[in-house]
């Protein structure tokens, strides 16, 4: 669970617990000078040491949309149609990726029964189905009920004890954890005295420490701590922690894409499409539409409900000005929601628009660049796949793949939105002839992209090969002098067995031969085996379209590899997979 600090810090705990005779009523009567002074086990202080120890349930809300308990690990969900298996909680990161995918507010995360839920005193209970998981959940919904306080911990181990109504001492325990403390006073009678051995140190929200040496001063710097953090106790996985202060120096720091709108739930993203954003500091809000025309309005943010929203307010542009609940702000993205049928997607653009040519001249001259994926009029070009670009200092590039080789002109300008714009023209390569405006620039990875109209081209960095990449030089070496077969295709989980007959030989040189049964040359082709940007192992084959092999030319990850098996997956563009294995004859 992330939590952020309040604008107030939790200053001098102690400070206000030396105080603590003011608010004495709420705590027992202690006697000054007893070594061990004594509450009883029902007690206000009692209760607010339970709830510091108590199990917090809501790490997993995005799962389960509760916080009075959590599931254990593991079990298995379905995110959007795909089961996912959580071990751990980090395995939560996971399915907020996979929700974050879908840029719609409804998310749906199906839980695989049965399952075994902890209670906030540890107790644990097997949940067989779904009704019977919302009957526990009903007390216990986002906004209701959820006791335990997450502000300040107990810095263990720590020694508690029981007394009898004299005040003598009866027993000890000594607690290793919140588990093992909150389970100590569950067991205890409801009049039963208890104290700790003083002094007890505890740990803030911001890590910082505070030792208390009596009972009242630990209820008093509990419960002074108990509302100095955000808890995150709601199951709005996309609030992502944000704070006013982070929306606007999130909203100020770059320019913004528009890519998706809807108002009243009618869809005008057509419209508005690429529009360009601009906070200033001051209020100030410029639009730029795709010809260039700028048109002016402001802009506030404010906090209501524990929420953050963004009003935009312009004279010319209506289906933007409205107050905005900001939903995501995370990875480049900031999502704008409001009831009645209303979204704003923006996409960040710190390095596409309004930035100096010469930045991107200079990304491209630096080394070679390998197509990962090239897209016309809604077709992908498969064929092109593993072509290498070689931008030269004097506005020459060539194309490349071993024995084809084309050349041309190149220039990077900015577009009427200021937006950096690389304009490749090879008259005897029209796939990549156009004019490519940038929409994502890493130090390893360019993509340039009109969302929306089927043209996006992705290259990756290729300066030295990968000579000195052990994996990529390794696996390139099993292809020598042998001949391999495709033992497994399946596009989309639909397996084919259209290329079992065949052998396919994979020359140094990056040419792909492929051969009949009767070991007559039927089809060549392309591969190369690289690691990309995301550091993931490779392997790109290409066929002409005209192949009978050309649905094999994809852009796969390297899943396993021995000696005599790989096997390659390729995650296609409807979210299915196309699996690839070749085996060594």
């Amino acid at each position: 669970m992330r939590k952020f600090f309040k604008t107030t810090l939790f200053a001098s705990v102690l400070a206000v617990a030396i105080s603590f005779t003011s608010c004495q009523d709420e705590f027992e009567e202690i006697s000054n000078g007893e070594e061990n002074e004594s509450i009883t086990a029902s007690s206000a202080a009692a209760k607010l040491i339970t709830n510091t120890a108590s199990q917090d349930g809501s790490f997993d809300n995005i799962v389960d949309g509760v916080s009075c308990f959590a599931i254990e690990f593991p079990y298995t969900v379905n995110v959007n149609g795909l089961e996912v298996t959580l071990d751990s909680k980090e395995d939560l990161v996971t399915v907020e990726e996979l929700l974050d995918k879908v840029d719609i507010d409804q998310d749906i995360v199906d839980i695989i029964f049965p399952i075994t839920i902890t209670l906030a005193d540890y107790s644990e209970i097997t949940i067989s189905n779904k009704d019977a998981l919302r009957e526990i959940a009903k007390d216990c919904i986002e906004g209701g009920k959820d006791d335990d306080i997450e502000c300040i911990d107990f810095v263990y181990p720590l020694t508690v004890f029981t007394f009898d109504v004299n005040n003598q001492q009866t027993g000890n325990a000594t607690v290793e954890n919140d588990r093992q403390l909150r389970r100590f006073f569950t067991g205890l009678e409801g009049n039963q005295l208890v104290s700790m051995d003083f002094p007890v140190t505890l740990k803030l929200y911001d890590n910082t420490e505070v030792v208390v040496n009596t009972n009242a001063e630990l209820a008093v710097a509990i419960e002074s701590a108990k509302e100095a953090c955000d808890e995150d106790d709601d199951n709005d996985h996309n609030d992502d922690d944000f704070s006013k202060e982070r929306l606007d120096a999130y909203l100020v720091a770059c320019p913004w894409l528009i890519h998706d709108v809807q108002r009243n739930e009618e869809d005008q993203t057509g419209q508005y499409f690429e529009y360009a954003m601009n906070f200033a500091a001051n209020g100030a809000v410029t639009a730029k539409d795709r010809e260039g025309n700028s048109i002016e309005g402001e802009w506030t943010t404010r906090v209501s409900n524990n929420r953050v929203l963004l009003k935009l307010e312009f004279t010319a542009l209506l289906d933007f000005s409205l107050d905005w609940f900001v939903y995501e702000l995370e990875g480049g993205k900031i999502k704008l929601f409001a009831e009645g049928g209303n979204k704003i997607i923006m996409k960040k653009a710190c390095d596409v628009i309004d930035k100096d040519p010469n930045t991107l001249r200079g990304v491209l001259k630096e080394c070679s660049w390998i197509i990962k994926k090239v897209k016309r009029d809604n077709q992908e070009l498969d064929r092109l796949l593993g072509y290498e670009f070689n931008f030269m200092a004097d506005g020459v590039v060539t194309l490349s793949s071993g024995e084809v080789s084309s050349e041309g002109t190149w220039e990077i300008t900015l577009n009427a939105q200021a937006r950096l714009v690389m304009a490749i023209t090879m008259g005897n390569e029209p796939g990549v002839s156009f004019e490519w405006p940038l929409s994502d620039l890493r130090d390893n990875r360019l993509k340039f992209e009109i969302p929306g109209t089927g043209y996006e081209l992705i290259l990756e960095r290729n300066c030295d090969n990968d000579v000195n990449d052990e994996d990529v030089v390794w696996i390139r070496g099993l292809f020598n002098d042998s001949l391999w077969e495709v033992a497994l295709f399946s596009e989309n989980q639909d397996p084919s067995e259209a290329y079992a007959n065949y052998e396919f030989s994979f020359s140094t040189n990056g040419k792909v031969t492929v051969y009949n049964p009767n070991q007559v040359e039927v089809s060549t082709g392309r591969w190369f085996v690289y690691r990309n940007s995301e550091n993931k192992l490779e392997m790109i084959i290409t066929f002409g379209a005209d192949s009978n092999f050309y649905p094999l030319a994809n852009d796969y990850i390297v899943l396993e590899v021995e000696e005599n098996r790989l096997e390659l997956k390729h995650e296609n563009s409807n979210g299915g997979y196309d699996h690839l294995v070749l085996e060594k004859k």
